[in-house]
């Protein structure tokens, strides 16, 4: 990763500059960041990941010390670099609403305007949600009180109970007003937990995760939801992690959690439509556009038939890589 020179050894300049310049605006990797570590929190401000999450979750070890070292040296590190704006890169994973951390964790962590992202484990029904919701909004009306856009609650799906209330979950809104009660951004799938939760046995073939993994990405996509994909363990197998990003890809999701800082180059760039896919795209629209003003309402493209519904895949795939800045070719 990249280093400190003696032009940028400022952090809170670095800082600002990583996170609010040169992003793409496509949620693609979701990288974590123990907060356990003062190495680590440092060097996260040179990772390229679309989102860091700053973990005092699993991370970080139960012991109630720990806990609230964790959360002291987060506090610390974002108040060190109290001149970021606003960044929806930057999230923090708080401990889950029935422990013993969660409401400090709520009041220390979003006093700063920065965290515009809150990744809530545990997440089994839609009384978690308005249970977490009740501690943003008295945090918010103490420290933003004239807060522009809403906090956005990413929960984690990590049991059985959670796929059974997942509509409900999916379509949660806050009692309080939005701005100051939060907002689903997300659903998240934690396959570790899930599985301890139901006794699924989980295999490099991922075909015991296939429904769960699914039914997760549908009911994000019913609510107009970004679908975050489950971690990788076998991080050093970059091959494998392609393979999983690739599946994930194809099941509906639109990123995927990362452990480890070599996980998100593939990430990133396995999350956004292909070349092939960009051309193929591109013929589709200029083709159509010719046949819709020869009053035609399909086309042939390569020995398929091309209607309306492909139409509206191809606009997304133009839509999905000019957020990513890819370039997309032109068609004659």
């Amino acid at each position: 990763m990249q280093t400190f020179t003696k032009a940028n050894r400022n952090p809170a300049r670095l800082a600002n500059r990583l996170f609010s310049t040169g992003q793409s605006s496509v949620k693609r990797s979701y990288l974590y960041v123990p907060s356990s570590s003062d190495r680590l929190l440092e060097k996260s401000l040179t990772v390229k990941s679309d989102v860091i999450i700053y973990d005092l979750e699993d991370s970080v070890s139960p012991a109630t010390a720990d806990k609230e070292s964790a959360r002291n040296r987060l506090h610390k590190f974002l108040q060190q670099r109290s001149d970021i704006p606003h960044s929806e890169r930057v999230a923090v994973r708080v401990n889950d609403v029935n422990s013993p951390f969660f409401q400090q964790d709520i009041a220390h962590i979003l006093q700063f305007p920065s965290v515009r992202t809150l990744i809530l484990p545990k997440i089994h029904s839609a009384q978690d949600l308005h249970f977490a919701s009740r501690h943003i909004q008295q945090t918010y009306q103490k420290h933003h009180p004239n807060v522009e856009t809403p906090l956005r609650i990413v929960p984690s799906i990590e049991s059985a109970r959670a796929l059974w209330n997942l509509g409900t979950i999916a379509g949660w809104q806050s009692e309080h007003d939005t701005l100051h009660g939060g907002a689903i951004s997300g659903l998240l799938f934690a396959a570790e937990d899930y599985c301890a939760d139901t006794a699924i046995i989980r295999t490099r073939s991922r075909q015991e995760l296939l429904y769960t993994r699914s039914q997760i990405a549908i009911a994000a996509r019913a609510f107009g939801l970004e679908a975050i994909d489950m971690v990788c363990i076998h991080y050093k197998d970059l091959e494998y992690l392609k393979e999983e990003c690739v599946d994930g890809r194809r099941l509906g999701f639109s990123g995927k959690q990362a452990i480890h800082p070599t996980q998100v180059e593939i990430i990133q760039s396995t999350f956004v439509p292909t070349d092939q896919e960009i051309l193929r795209a591109a013929k589709i629209l200029h083709g159509m556009q010719a046949a819709h003003a020869s009053q035609k309402g399909a086309i042939g493209l390569e020995g398929e038939m091309i209607d309306a519904p492909m139409i509206k895949q191809a606009e997304k795939i133009i839509q999905i890589a000019k957020e990513a800045g890819l370039k997309i070719p032109k068609v004659e």
